[in-house]
């Protein structure tokens, strides 16, 4: 009877101990200039010390410089990002623009994580090099584990903590916060909705610097006030639907997105409620639409281009075996007629 063999070692396995992905392992065994010398260096000397051998045909497929960049939509609910969100796309626009200029293939996808393991899953069922992930939502802990031995990721979001694995591209959310709350105490409003789900990590800043701003000006924090709502037009609808129905005195709203504020913009006018001489609106991303919503809305811009080559420029980075850093994007005050400015 034939002993037991022992199990080839795969590209899979030299990824894992390396840290990278296997498009990295594959093109560092190929010599490519794509990985950096260190981490070339390191996987070699793994390959060699486990008796890897190489498979011809993956490395002569490796030897293209061109990489496939995954862009993820991670969604825990069905009600968050849509891939039809204006946001979301004026962001792609930017990814892919930056992705186009150095060569790079984009392959896009939408996922319900369910488990620890779902990016990796994601990776093991594609041919990809890298991925983006476009908002942590309700994710972190798991983007950290994962973050922890993939390296090939870059996340559109907020720095959330000193422990944290991967590193972000989002705006100042606090700053944003504040100077849409500011905008609207400027305009003589003192009863000001914030409208957003705040245990989302960028939703949670831009409380915090809505908070800032009223407390700055002696106005109270009233409960009654924060009124959540998840990533969804219909759940921003429903949130300002129950406010009015509630019988809260308010004179503005500051909704953490386009989307929302134009949704409490449809719910305030059906109930005949004038925006923005009853109730000013600010929103948060200054989406095209937004110029000629009606009434145009007053907003807080985030830089998509801008973002979008910094997302690039991360991951890149970050399969090259480096170290990106968190990188936070300035925001701008867009102000139009819903907040009476």
């Amino acid at each position: 009877m034939k002993g037991s063999r022992k199990r080839a070692l795969l590209m899979s396995d030299l990824a894992k101990m390396a840290g990278v992905s296997k498009s990295t392992v594959s093109r560092a065994l190929a010599g490519s200039d794509l990985v950096n010398k260190e981490t070339r260096a390191l996987i070699q000397k793994l390959a060699a010390e486990h008796n890897y051998r190489i498979n011809t045909n993956a490395r002569n497929f490796f030897l293209q410089n061109s990489l496939t960049i995954a862009v993820l939509l991670p969604s825990a609910n069905k009600g968050d990002w849509r891939i039809s969100d204006p946001f979301f796309l004026e962001l792609l626009g930017g990814i892919a623009e930056a992705v186009n200029e150095k060569g790079h293939q984009l392959l896009l996808a939408k996922t319900h994580p369910q488990t620890g393991n779902w990016i990796e899953d994601f990776i093991n069922a594609h041919t990809t090099d890298g991925v983006i992930l476009i908002g942590q939502g309700s994710q972190h802990q798991k983007i950290n584990e994962i973050a922890e031995h993939f390296k090939g990721l870059s996340v559109w979001g907020a720095e959330v903590d000193d422990g944290q694995h991967y590193a972000t591209v989002g705006s100042d959310n606090e700053l944003g916060g504040y100077k849409a709350t500011r905008h609207l105490i400027d305009q003589g409003r003192r009863h000001i909705v914030f409208l957003g789900y705040t245990t989302l990590p960028e939703v949670s800043l831009r409380h915090a610097g809505y908070q800032r701003a009223l407390l700055e000006v002696g106005l109270p924090i009233d409960k009654q006030l924060e009124r959540p709502a998840r990533h969804s037009r219909s759940a921003g609808y429903a949130s300002t639907k129950k406010l009015i129905e509630a019988g809260v005195t308010f004179d503005a709203i500051f909704a953490v997105s386009d989307l929302f504020a134009m949704a409490a913009i449809t719910a305030l006018q059906e109930e005949g409620i004038r925006v923005p001489e009853d109730v000013a609106v600010v929103g948060y991303d200054d989406v095209a639409i937004s110029a000629f919503y009606n009434p145009p809305l007053t907003s807080i811009r985030q830089d998509r281009t801008e973002g979008g080559r910094l997302l690039v420029d991360n991951l890149l980075a970050a399969i090259d075996g480096e170290t990106p850093p968190c990188r936070v994007l300035d925001t701008e005050l867009i102000v139009r007629k819903s907040s009476g400015g």
